[in-house]
């Protein structure tokens, strides 16, 4: 999965330290790409809430099996509660997270991303030009599953007890993540094995994201419109300010996260598996004028050994694949590859024509 790693480029953090009352020229956005919220009278609706517990019994699964089914292919995404992850841990991860991106510089450095090391690390992703807009964030992203592919530089490096709550949280949302997925393919009706098998041994990267207070959040982005290249993801919120926004029915839709929940999303690979039934959905991240907001991104995708594409029992004559089969490899090559752009890079994975399905 390693990419070229992105240019390199200043700290957010310590840019938004200097007191600044303006923003650079760098990070301020051409008008028609600003964080303008929709302007709508209405009450914007709020994304689906999924209950876990509920899908685990036998008295309300069924009822909750087509609530899931709905949040899927409806929007993409949906908040997860009663998942079985205690406060506990969720709240040392968090504060883990919060104590990383308050080290000094230099102690943050030994954690920079790395030549040959793809956009594994400290700093930033997708930057491809220097003429490319910045967001307005700092990110520390890092392989955590198989274990054997991390980079001996990173978790190994980082403080107790934070390395520990980590490693715990790992292999919880790694659980989490197939116990989802079988879900999900119990509401598509599909066997669970044909969706694990697509998985292979999996791999799991977690993404930390600061977004500093900014003197005009107007006029920045935090994290640019995007769908997730992966297969499913688990949000963690770190604190309570909003940010996340998603795109549906051409409105931008902030979600606003409830109590001890995950929000969780359908990735390109997921919408590719379904054959087009579950959705990727476009997001995006705005920041704020007064406070920092902090979040934990965990990706569940393929294992590298694998090649997939849509799942065969969901193709026949009268739904024929619509995505290519491609190898774990080589798709997360060409994704990194790039600057996050909407669904570009999902877009590309599609047949375009009959011929394309024949080649």
């Amino acid at each position: 999965m390693d990419a070229a790693a992105s240019l390199t480029v200043p700290s957010v953090q310590e840019i938004a330290r200097e007191g600044l009352k303006s923003v650079p020229e760098r990070y301020v956005r051409p008008q028609h790409e600003r964080p303008i919220l929709s302007s709508t009278t209405t009450p914007l609706p709020q994304v689906p809430v999924v209950d876990l517990s509920k899908l685990l019994s036998q008295e309300f699964k069924q009822s909750e099996l087509e609530n899931l089914n709905y949040a899927c292919k409806e929007w993409g995404f949906f908040q997860l509660i009663n998942h079985g992850v205690s406060s506990w841990l969720m709240e040392n991860v968090k504060s883990g997270a919060e104590e990383f991106f308050n080290l000094p510089m230099e102690e943050k450095k030994k954690f920079g991303q790395r030549e040959g090391g793809g956009v594994e690390g400290y700093g930033q992703v997708f930057v491809v030009s220097e003429e490319q807009k910045l967001e307005w964030a700092d990110m520390f992203f890092i392989l955590t599953l198989p274990q054997h592919r991390r980079k001996p530089y990173l978790i190994p490096n980082l403080p107790l007890p934070f390395r520990e709550h980590l490693e715990t949280y790992s292999t919880e949302l790694k659980n989490l993540a197939i116990e989802i997925l079988d879900l999900m393919a119990n509401a598509l009706g599909v066997p669970t094995k044909d969706v694990r098998d697509l998985f292979g041994e999996g791999t799991q990267s977690m993404r930390m994201n600061y977004y500093p207070p900014c003197p005009q959040p107007e006029l920045v982005m935090g994290l640019n419109p995007h769908s997730d290249g992966g297969g499913l993801t688990i949000l963690l919120q770190a604190n309570e300010v909003e940010g996340l926004q998603i795109k549906k029915d051409g409105l931008w839709i902030p979600i606003k996260p409830l109590p001890n929940a995950f929000i969780i999303n359908i990735g390109d690979i997921l919408e590719m598996m379904t054959n087009g039934i579950y959705r990727s959905v476009e997001h995006r991240a705005t920041v704020n004028l007064e406070k920092e907001r902090l979040s934990i991104a965990t990706f569940f995708s393929p294992g590298m050994e694998v090649v997939f594409g849509p799942l065969p029992s969901l193709v026949t004559p009268k739904t024929p694949a619509v995505f290519k089969q491609i190898s774990a490899v080589e798709y997360f090559k060409g994704y990194l590859a790039r600057e996050l752009q909407g669904r570009s890079y999902l877009d590309s994975m599609r047949f375009q024509n009959e011929d394309d399905k024949s080649a």
